[in-house]
């Protein structure tokens, strides 16, 4: 007899559906595996068998066949595990086959027949979901994550037997009730939190209401990886489709938590210096999303630039570009979101005390430029904002005056978004920095007189025709804080102020 159960895959950040079907028919006692199953799937024998025992079902004394549908694409995982002892139980006539209809099932078990989580849940249940199935059985962990998709019914289980005595009759396992999404998630900490510094938090301000990627520079102590931290407290909430966005990147990467269902704060991700190429993008022989992708909708924190390897920080070129990231290996080829805003920090010469008050720079002239160009001008080239950070003096550390809270600043940040959004309403961009030439041509329209100081400052500096492209874009960003209809001179004068790497150097 031949039975199929439905089960989900996940190829990329993306769920696809996997029919399993089971033969169980007369020849020696075994169990075999078709459909390109890597190990864990081919293991999976071993598991099931030990499950149905300790939970008081007869494993069939015969042949089982397996074959996992489409057979062109690799399988792995242990997201198998379940939806193939039901295939075999249903094969053998302990499950009725007619309850299988519009179902799907993902699962890992444990050799007592226990139901453990899987990753990638949230994609495989939007597949169900588009796909037209009205119910998915899958591990209890998973059951928060499942439960944002509010068009299937959520049936989680801890032990495999509910399964089974749920699709006879026996004992209905309880649904999970439709997840609402929270509100704006709080942070530990406050932009207010950073004594001084006005100069660097408006820059940030900017960074945020127009998604700009920021660099700043600065001695050792001052603040760089503090402001950083607090740049996702003034970014705007994420939308519900941004939310799921992010959610079926961590799901994918097994990085949800047992009682997270939607990933509602905008994520922030700080690797260290010594992380390669593929955890920067994304690689593996099955690719998995990388930091870049882990900071999709969110931020991507590079401390200490320069200590990063240099063909590492290459890898960065094309997902500042093009918002995604693909990454191609012999058995398949995976494309993973991408759109994120990019923090980096550095220090002005080797020993950071080049241009200091409080201390002497030891650093000579070729040092200052051999630790600079560990940095390639076309990585500089696509960072919007280059912003000097100095040392905070003791005065302003003692006082206890604050500065504008991250609720203050975020208000200005949603009233620029806002501008935006009414301003791309017909078009796929979001944010100001995400505007194609096009746009920046049609919404970036100068002035004589801005136009003139434009051309100047592209004639005495050497920019390119991305930097070009990059000023206009913080220009009207500034705008936008501003409140103004057109990018008018003063907003062009500021935004040329963070095109100056040269002079933090000097």
């Amino acid at each position: 007899m031949v039975a199929k159960v439905m089960s989900a895959g996940v190829v990329g950040v993306e769920g696809y559906l996997v029919e399993i079907e089971c033969d169980t028919g007369p020849g020696l006692n075994s169990f075999e595996v078709v459909g390109l199953p890597e190990v864990a799937v081919r293991e999976s024998r071993v598991r099931i068998r030990s499950a149905l025992e300790n939970c008081g079902f007869e494993f069939p004394a015969k042949k089982v066949t397996v074959n996992m549908a489409p057979a062109d694409v690799p399988k792995r995982g242990t997201t198998y595990d379940l939806p193939q002892a039901i295939a075999l139980l249903a094969a053998n006539g302990v499950v009725p086959t007619q309850e299988l209809d519009g179902t799907l099932v993902v699962g890992e078990l444990s050799l007592t027949g226990e139901v453990r989580p899987v990753p990638g849940v949230l994609p495989m249940t939007l597949a169900a979901r588009d796909r037209g199935f009205r119910r998915i059985f899958l591990p209890q962990a998973n059951a928060a994550e499942a439960g944002v998709v509010r068009e299937i019914e959520v049936l989680p289980v801890h032990m495999f037997d509910q399964v089974v005595h749920h699709l006879r009759g026996d004992e209905p396992v309880e649904r999970v009730a439709p997840a609402v999404p929270a509100d704006l998630a709080e942070y530990p900490f406050d932009m207010a939190d950073v004594k001084g510094q006005e100069f660097v938090k408006e820059a940030l301000v900017i960074a945020a209401a127009g998604g700009h990627n920021v660099l700043m520079v600065g001695p050792p102590g001052s603040g760089k990886t503090m402001l950083a931290r607090r740049l996702a407290t003034i970014l705007p909430p994420l939308s519900l489709e941004e939310a799921l966005e992010t959610t079926k990147v961590y799901s994918v990467a097994g990085l949800m938590s047992r009682h997270q269902g939607l990933v509602t704060g905008r994520p922030f991700r700080a690797p260290h210096h010594t992380l390669s190429h593929a955890a920067l993008v994304g690689g593996g022989s099955f690719p998995r999303p990388g930091e870049v992708s882990l900071a999709h909708n969110g931020v991507l924190f590079l401390d200490e630039l320069p200590e990063f390897p240099r063909p590492v920080l290459e890898c960065l070129r094309q997902p500042l570009e093009d918002r995604i990231v693909t990454v191609s290996r012999a058995a398949m080829s995976c494309t993973f979101p991408a759109s994120f805003m990019l923090v980096a920090s550095m220090n002005p010469c080797p020993c950071g005390h080049k241009g200091s008050e409080q201390r002497e720079c030891r650093c000579d002239d070729y040092a200052v430029q051999r630790y600079v160009a560990r940095i390639s001008g076309p990585l500089l080239d696509r960072i919007d904002l280059h912003v000097p950070v100095r040392g905070v003096q003791f005065d302003r550390l003692r006082t206890r005056q604050t500065g504008p809270s991250s609720v203050e600043l975020r208000k200005k940040v949603n009233a620029a978004r806002a501008l935006q959004a009414e301003r791309f309403e017909q078009s796929p961009v979001t944010s100001n920095a995400a505007m194609s030439g096009r746009d920046v041509a049609r919404f970036c329209r100068l002035g004589d007189a801005a136009a003139t100081l434009l051309k100047q400052a592209f004639e005495l500096k050497g920019l390119s025709a991305r930097s070009y492209d990059r000023v206009l874009k913080v220009a009207r960003t500034i705008a936008d804080l501003d409140g103004a209809e057109d990018v008018g001179e003063g907003h062009v004068a500021q935004a040329l102020q963070y095109r100056d790497m040269e002079k933090f150097m000097s």
